[in-house]
């Protein structure tokens, strides 16, 4: 949600030190009221504003409303902390905790595809974090790069905006989310389950690995046709991650692993290779002290 077409005294009312962060990037609140809740002097937090031409919509309301609900009911440690949310001016809004950084879209586009360790330790946490959200029962619906914050503390995971709960998702209906990262099932009007979560965590991992997307079109309808009928292009991922990604982009929902699987395979010992044991060397005696053979005594001549 935009905060740019908010009035200047509402972008001023935000807590001491408060930060709003709208999709034009950072801005720094002056002192003043707003909020009905104070904060603690000089923490910056994120303030998402519900965009004024969706004031009207109830359908948005209530799913602005459900972001917070949602991120409240996910482990603290893979998401930012909700702690404020309200209206004000019949404007929804949420206070959150800011997390400091860019997110992995902005870091692969500025500094290139992760590599090596780092790209080991960003899989390992985005499944971590992805495990987390549907132990809570949450389908996120939308996880892509740029809901991926790379922050001081290692990822997390922004934006549930479109989340809602994993029981729900067989009976709602409406294509949502991010073509490039949605599941071939979502563009059916199927919003998806668990499986799509999976789908869309690998396509992030594929151009955090390459720095270009799984799935490729110039247009919309060839990017769709793409996602639904053609192979991931895998190029330039490292080998051993291939494997596990190719199971996760499977078409077939049924056939992609569980993201606790994906999180067992990730995190797996590498075997050393087998090897024969050493053969034990024999001892062999020394010329010295091999026993001499028995001879029997001369005979001494009178």
């Amino acid at each position: 949600m935009d905060l740019a077409d908010a009035s200047p005294a509402q972008r001023g009312r935000s807590p001491p030190g408060g930060r709003l962060r709208g999709d034009r990037g950072p801005r720094r609140g002056r002192a003043g009221r707003g909020l009905p809740r104070p904060l603690p002097s000089g923490e910056d937090v994120a303030i998402k504003l519900l965009h004024a031409r969706f004031t009207g919509d109830p359908t948005a309301r209530r799913r602005f409303m459900r972001e917070a609900e949602v991120a409240r009911q996910v482990a603290i440690f893979c998401t930012a902390r909700v702690l404020d949310m309200g209206a004000y001016d019949d404007r929804p809004y949420i206070v959150s905790e800011y997390v400091r950084g860019a997110s992995l879209e902005e870091v692969v586009r500025a500094e290139g595809p992760r590599t090596g360790g780092s790209l080991a330790r960003l899989a390992v946490t985005t499944a971590t974090a992805l495990a987390a959200i549907h132990r809570a029962g949450i389908v996120h619906r939308d996880f892509k790069p740029g809901n991926v914050i790379i922050g001081p503390e290692g990822p997390v995971v922004i934006d549930f905006g479109l989340s809602r709960p994993a029981e729900l998702t067989a009976t709602s209906t409406g294509t949502v989310g991010t073509p490039a990262y949605m599941a071939p099932e979502q563009f059916s009007g199927d919003p998806g389950g668990p499986a799509a979560d999976v789908f869309s965590w690998a396509g992030t991992i594929v151009y955090a690995a390459t720095g270009h997307r799984a799935f490729h079109g110039d247009t919309l309808p060839a990017l769709l046709h793409a996602v639904a009928t053609r192979d991931p292009d895998l190029s330039g991922v490292p080998g051993a991650l291939r494997p596990i990604l190719a199971r996760c982009l499977a078409k077939d929902p049924a056939s992609r692993p569980p993201i606790t699987t994906v999180l067992d395979t990730l995190t797996a010992a590498t075997p050393p290779p087998s090897t024969p044991p050493p053969r034990p060397r024999s001892r062999r005696a020394h010329p010295r002290s091999r026993p001499r053979p028995h001879r029997p005594p001369r005979a001494r001549s009178p």
